[in-house]
């Protein structure tokens, strides 16, 4: 069972409540956001069509089936690596209210401080899990900016959305860089033994 199950949009409360390494599910909104649509709000400067504020964000340019105008269902909806969107978490925690980015791989310690400054967390997603993700969204809402597909913004109701792990949390934690720091050490200490080092 997971530690904590949310229904978005999320709170500040919410999140602050929340360690490295815990279990999260969530239900309700999820808005899959890419390179594309990040670039035209931060780059050029286009307001997105929708509200962000206590939004999770999931990092995804998913595979769909076009049903009819603005209808798609989905095919394989899979989370791409964060660090090429990094640039852009300043951003959507300080100008909207973003309250969770789910991906994978992490984000900067740059990321992890404001997270901590403006009480968001990074949800880490299992890489290769799209087949069970998929299976857990109950509608693609709405479609927005379509001209950028696959990396429109995407509207997505989900039921049961995990469980992801806090990778980033609001108290300085931050899971990806303690594992790095733990793996160096070890190959420190494995050369050391080999008497390489």
């Amino acid at each position: 069972m997971p530690d904590y199950r949310f229904k978005t949009p999320l709170t500040e409360a919410d999140m602050r409540q929340l360690h490295v390494g815990d279990a999260v599910v969530l239900d309700g909104i999820v808005f899959g956001v890419r390179d594309g649509n990040l670039i035209r709000v931060f780059d050029q400067k286009v307001a997105p069509p929708c509200d962000w504020r206590g939004a999770a964000l999931l990092h995804t340019a998913p595979n769909v089936r076009k049903l009819g105008p603005g209808k798609y269902e989905p095919v394989s909806v899979g989370t791409t690596t964060s660090m090429r969107m990094d640039r852009f978490t300043e951003g959507l925690l300080r100008d909207y209210g973003v309250r969770a980015i789910l991906g994978k791989g992490g984000l900067s310690p740059k990321s992890a401080e404001l997270m901590q400054q403006y009480g968001a967390v990074y949800l880490s997603v299992t890489g290769g899990a799209a087949a069970m993700e998929t299976l857990q969204i109950e509608e693609i809402e709405k479609v927005y900016w379509e001209d950028l597909m696959p990396e429109c913004i995407w509207q997505i109701r989900f039921k049961g959305l995990g469980p992801m792990t806090v990778g980033i949390d609001t108290h300085g934690g931050n899971l990806q860089h303690e594992i790095q720091a733990q793996a160096q050490q070890k190959t420190a200490e494995l050369l050391r033994k080999m008497g390489v080092a």
